[in-house]
């Protein structure tokens, strides 16, 4: 991973003047690919063709026993809903920060056991200097289940977690220091699960900081929408489909649901307990302007916020092994 020292956090200077040229071959090649599926599966009546996107989604088991030095065990919240968790945990002792990771997929595909995130939590676990215990949750999905069916899952394995971590969390799990983190749908996942969670005051669990990356939020309009309308990996059509399949029936999308920091937005201000906030961005990606104004407007209702770019970065970036 680059080193965070190197990565300017100001809102300013995104992308080149041909930020495609800096994708090597085999990513524009995946990206394509990954996008061509997509699109086939997305039905214009709002279903979805699951049999293809399982094209796009290998599954990773648990291993309950370690595996280069960190274990992983499945665990059921709620049966009906289909609700679970997979806990992953390193060998060395505790006391660790746990972080309560909501996978991405545009609220419609892939789960906690898919390989990339599987290999993702493996590798922040690997990485990170302060070893961490994580919780991937796996939630409801499109288009069967609708707002707010992903936002009830996520708090509610929150809650779950937190009441029973000691028996679903190993026992150098540390809940009093505990961080919501994800990309994409599941950053969105996280901003609201975490509003949910600062009104509600779950006495159990600490929430010290909130890790969106590249949170799936939007708008009426925005300028790198228009800049990046035919990215790759993620593009203006296919999130006019996601927003009109999750939100409520007649809403637009400066629904508080996708405008997080809009006109309809939950006043963070009053709310003493919303973590600190760090905020990663990719200059390829249309989402990048509701990025940077969900940056700012966390500064400006007093919160603590930090804004990370990758300038010539496209959306999920971080799935692509072959990226620095």
């Amino acid at each position: 991973m680059p080193d965070p020292s190197n990565i300017s956090s100001e809102v300013t200077g995104f992308g080149s003047s041909d930020p495609l040229a800096a994708l090597p071959w085999t990513t524009r090649a995946a990206a394509s690919i990954i996008f061509k599926i997509q699109n086939s599966a997305c039905h214009a009546d709002v279903t979805i063709n699951r049999r293809l996107l399982k094209l796009l989604d290998l599954k990773a088991p648990p291993t309950p026993n370690p595996v280069d030095g960190i274990s992983s065990s499945d665990f059921t919240v709620n049966t009906n809903r289909n609700l679970w968790f997979r806990a992953f945990s390193p060998t060395s002792s505790g006391p660790l920060p746990v972080i309560i990771y909501l996978h991405g997929g545009g609220f419609s595909t892939m789960s906690a056991a898919s390989w990339p995130y599987d290999t993702f939590c493996r590798r922040l676990i690997g990485e990170v200097p302060a070893l961490i215990v994580i919780a991937s949750v796996e939630y409801r999905h499109l288009w069967e289940h609708r707002f707010p069916c992903q936002y009830d899952d996520g708090f509610d394995a929150l809650r779950s977690i937190a009441e029973n971590s000691a028996t679903v969390l190993s026992r150098n799990a540390d809940v009093s220091r505990c961080f919501l983190a994800r990309d994409s749908a599941g950053g969105n996942l996280a901003h609201h699960v975490a509003v949910r969670a600062a009104q509600s005051r779950i006495e159990q669990v600490k929430i010290r900081g909130l890790i969106p990356i590249q949170p799936f939020f939007g708008g009426q309009s925005g300028q790198s929408e228009i800049r990046n309308e035919n990215a790759p990996i993620l593009n203006v059509s296919q999130m006019d489909w996601l927003w009109w399949a999750f939100l409520p029936e007649g809403a637009d999308r400066d629904h508080a649901a996708a405008n997080v920091s809009g006109p309809s937005a939950v006043d963070t201000s009053v709310l003493a307990e919303l973590p600190a906030t760090i905020v990663f961005a990719g200059g390829i990606d249309p989402l990048r302007d509701w990025l940077v104004k969900y940056y700012e407007w966390l500064k400006r209702s007093g919160k603590e916020a930090e804004l990370v770019r990758y300038p010539d970065m496209v959306h999920g970036f971080y799935a692509f092994p072959e990226l620095p």
